[in-house]
């Protein structure tokens, strides 16, 4: 049992960790996990799921605090300022696009510090967060 809760709790971390400003590898955890046939692959889905929505999360929180902080856009990185663009310009559907290597965390920022309303914010992430690693499963069933 305890070794079972450790592969699910690494799969989390791992995720979560990946998706806020620090880099991780959540979608190697979770291959590996799924070709060890030892869990459902759909639980594994929603572990790294929920896991990776959290820690986006926590990074669209960093930006609203951060817009509160320093309302200059100026103090933002060139990656943080193209993101507040991509959103201005298209709107919070780009959020399906979070789990984006380099500038998925600057659209979950970019969303925080435009004080984007957090409910349509988590849907849309967890919407795309959620097909990523589905896709990623499945690829290796």
């Amino acid at each position: 049992m305890l070794d079972w809760l450790n592969g699910t709790w690494a799969l989390f971390a791992s995720a979560f960790i990946s998706s806020t400003l620090a880099p991780g590898g959540s979608e190697a955890v979770l291959a590996y996990l799924v070709s060890e046939k030892i869990y459902r692959p759909e639980w594994l889905v929603m572990v790294a799921t929920a896991g990776n929505t959290l820690g986006a999360m926590t990074t669209w929180g960093l930006g609203l605090l951060a817009a509160k902080k320093f309302p200059l856009p100026g103090f933002l990185s060139e990656k943080q300022q193209k993101a507040l663009g991509i959103i201005k310009s298209n709107g919070l559907w780009v959020l399906l696009f979070s789990w984006l290597p380099l500038i998925g965390d600057a659209l979950c920022f970019a969303a925080g510090w435009l004080n984007c309303a957090w409910f349509p914010v988590a849907v849309l992430i967890l919407v795309g967060k959620f097909a990523r690693y589905a896709v990623i499963a499945w690829a290796l069933l």
